[in-house]
């Protein structure tokens, strides 16, 4: 049975190993993996590195570096972990490891680069804590979350159960906009309402719950109305669009500013029993205007209060719309972006269609500089959020 010193020898003949200085200049083009304890990150890091600790190495290396043939630079404290780890990279098909002689010590002493990462407190490695358990999430991409900025439209039927759930994943910022008021009529669906706020404005009543649920979140309220001259001001600065709105008016002006702006727009859509989502991502894949080049005239296009609409259902499509943008903050998965997801609850069934971009759309075939925000309210007369 070999011993430690000799598993650390017979890794060391079989690796790569580079200084801290020669590592400096590979900071362009190579991943760099740090591999020391948590407790050890959070004193220092060198920029843009990622942080699977040795011991969950072999668990979360494949998740999060997908790509085996990147440049790989392991450190850790001293450069005894990082050879250990470089040499268990190897054997798990990596093809160009490199561990850091001297390790994260050398490069501090050697005054290159380094910077203290955002660290999650006692408190939130507890609330997050089934989040940390995924690799996927993890420490780092809860961190993201929590530095992320959302923007609800709506604050109804599907903004409700999509703006829960991305104040309990940890967004750290929620925009709101709506400018109703609390009906007995919206507490069927609308669940970030109660009883006792009725008659209040839904932006507050929304402003309660979330931060009842989540005191990292901060909710910043829009108690206007969405029209072309706020709407890019509103926008601005927001990494994700999560559309609960209605009406084809707003749709059209949000789509549009989107755009300029290049956000991405999580749209939902949801009548009687059926419900819809797809992802926009500006010039990545199709707009609204792709989907709906032009509105259907306003009696087939009928809004919740005039068709009704089971209230659970917008609790399935706001969820789903919930983690949409959440894949999209954290770069996860297969966004919807391109395809349009259809729910059918009667039938408890999902579909699927693919969306192309129309090379002829009068918005995404052309400029961001030549796109013009104008009112839209002579398509159809607007509805509440839903």
């Amino acid at each position: 049975m070999a011993s430690g010193r000799e598993l650390l020898a017979n890794a060391k003949t079989s690796i790569n190993e580079v200084g801290c200085q020669e590592s400096q200049s590979m900071l362009a083009d190579a991943l760099f993996l740090d591999v020391r304890e948590a407790d050890e990150y959070e004193q220092g890091t060198i920029p843009n590195s990622i942080h699977i600790p040795r011991g969950f190495l072999e668990l979360q290396a494949e998740t999060k570096i997908t790509n085996k043939d990147l440049p790989i630079v392991v450190y850790c404290a001293g450069g005894i972990r990082s050879a250990l780890a470089a040499k268990t990279l190897q054997e798990m098909g990596y093809s160009k490891v490199y561990s850091m002689l001297g390790g994260f010590n050398k490069w501090k002493d050697l005054g290159l680069p380094w910077k203290m990462p955002a660290a999650l407190s006692p408190e939130q490695r507890n609330r997050y804590h089934r989040h940390l358990l995924l690799p996927e999430v993890g420490e780092e991409g809860q961190q993201k979350l929590l530095d992320s900025k959302v923007l609800m439209l709506g604050a109804g039927g599907l903004g409700s159960p999509s703006a829960l759930y991305l104040a309990a994943a940890g967004v750290g910022a929620l925009g709101i906009i709506d400018m109703d008021v609390v009906d007995a009529s919206n507490l069927q669906r609308q669940i970030l309402h109660n009883m006792d706020r009725i008659g209040e404005r839904k932006v507050d009543s929304a402003k309660k719950t979330l931060t009842m649920l989540n005191p990292d979140v901060n909710v910043v309220t829009y108690d206007v109305r969405l029209g072309a001259e706020n709407v890019l001001d509103i926008i601005d600065g927001y990494d994700v669009i999560v559309d609960g709105t209605d009406n084809f008016p707003t749709r059209y002006l949000v789509n549009d500013a989107a755009l300029i702006k290049n956000i991405p727009v999580v749209h939902g859509s949801i009548f009687r029993f059926e419900g819809q989502v797809t992802v926009f991502n500006p010039w990545q894949g199709p707009c609204y205007r792709c989907l709906v080049p032009e509105p259907p005239p306003a009696e087939l296009a009928p809004s919740c209060a005039e068709a009704g609409v089971l209230g659970v259902l917008c609790g399935i499509v706001g969820s789903l719309q919930a983690i949409e943008a959440i894949k999209l903050l954290l770069e996860l998965g297969d966004p919807l972006i391109g395809r349009l997801m259809a729910y059918d609850s009667l039938e408890q069934q999902f579909r699927t269609f693919k969306v192309r971009r129309d090379p002829n759309c009068p918005t995404c075939s052309i400029t961001p500089d030549k796109i013009v925000i104008e009112e839209y309210d002579e398509l159809c007369m607007p509805h509440v959020a839903q």
